[in-house]
């Protein structure tokens, strides 16, 4: 007797996140988002030291649609958004798969605590809409925002300053600042160190950090947003850096993404977000593991 299909017992949780991605994408068309389509296959990834991409007949499955979702902003596109699939390599746990579904939102003239605000409406929204919240969460607004200055003082074992001076600061996130964030209450992350910027811009009042916010709901990372750099010669110069970063680690140097540091110099000031919606359905349905939400895993392939 051949067994029961593992999807035969999550059927419900595969509705309930049906429901949420469309509850998503009513939420960015009622605000005058245009919804876009962009290539899953590019010949450069940007450039990023602790992600590995998938490479695809000498080109690259994307880990993030942002490389062209931002020229779009540079062409004028306006308010963007993008349901899709997008890929890592190596990337198979409880939380994570090397294939997901990312949602990720662009806005001109806005910046980073925009995104907060739009993170709070999409998912209060989206816990009405359900009808049923995220077990264990509070969802009360507003949301708890705490800097990442103030996260390793409370409770890593070293500042801020000197886990950058040790190579130490994204193993002292991990190990002692995520699992002691208040899993009853979402929280936001922000204002990370200029070092950790990433492709944010830096904070003008304080250049010594950047407009970065991560999202962190029931003990999951769900959601990384910035104030977008639009300083082409300091992407340039960081694009550079993570390049060294990984050579430095035995990795492959990431192709050089030409077109999109052209048009980066011709994009308006603003703000994008990516958030998981795999974990996000995982909390909705008040499961531990991302298989419970998806359909199907690697190794049933």
């Amino acid at each position: 007797m051949r067994p029961v299909p593992r999807q035969a017992g999550i059927l419900e949780n595969l509705w309930l996140r049906a429901r949420l991605l469309a509850r998503a994408r009513c939420f960015f068309e009622a605000r005058g988002f245009l919804e876009v389509e962009t290539p899953c296959r590019i010949p450069a990834p940007l450039p990023e030291a602790h992600i590995e991409p998938v490479g695809s007949d000498g080109w690259y499955l994307h880990a993030s649609p942002e490389s062209c979702m931002k020229r779009l902003l540079a062409a004028g596109a306006g308010s963007v958004f993008q349901i899709c699939r997008v890929h890592r390599k190596g990337e198979r746990g409880a939380r994570h798969l090397p294939e997901f579904t990312l949602l990720e939102w662009y806005r001109p003239g806005a910046d980073y605590q925009t995104l907060m605000d739009d993170c709070e409406a999409l998912i209060t929204g989206a816990a009405r809409e359900l009808g049923r919240g995220i077990p264990g969460v509070d969802l009360g607004l507003p949301w708890p925002r705490l800097t990442v200055r103030e996260a390793f003082a409370r409770y890593a074992p070293c500042s801020m300053e000197q886990s950058l001076q040790d190579g130490a600061f994204d193993r002292q996130l991990a190990f002692h600042i995520e699992p002691s964030l208040d899993p009853s209450r979402p929280l936001f992350l922000l204002d990370y160190p200029a070092e950790k910027a990433s492709l944010a811009r830096l904070k003008s009042a304080d250049p010594g950090f950047a407009e970065r916010v991560e999202l962190y709901i029931g003990g999951l990372e769900l959601a990384n947003g910035f104030s977008e750099l639009t300083d082409a010669p300091l992407q340039t110069a960081r694009f550079t850096e993570e390049n060294r970063a990984r050579e430095k680690a035995g990795l492959p140097v990431a192709p050089w993404p030409g077109r999109f540091i052209e048009d980066l110099a011709r994009m308006p000031e603003s703000a994008g977000m990516a958030l998981g919606l795999d974990r996000l359905a995982m909390l909705f349905c008040g499961v531990r593991t991302i298989d419970e939400v998806t359909a199907f895993v690697p190794e049933e392939l």
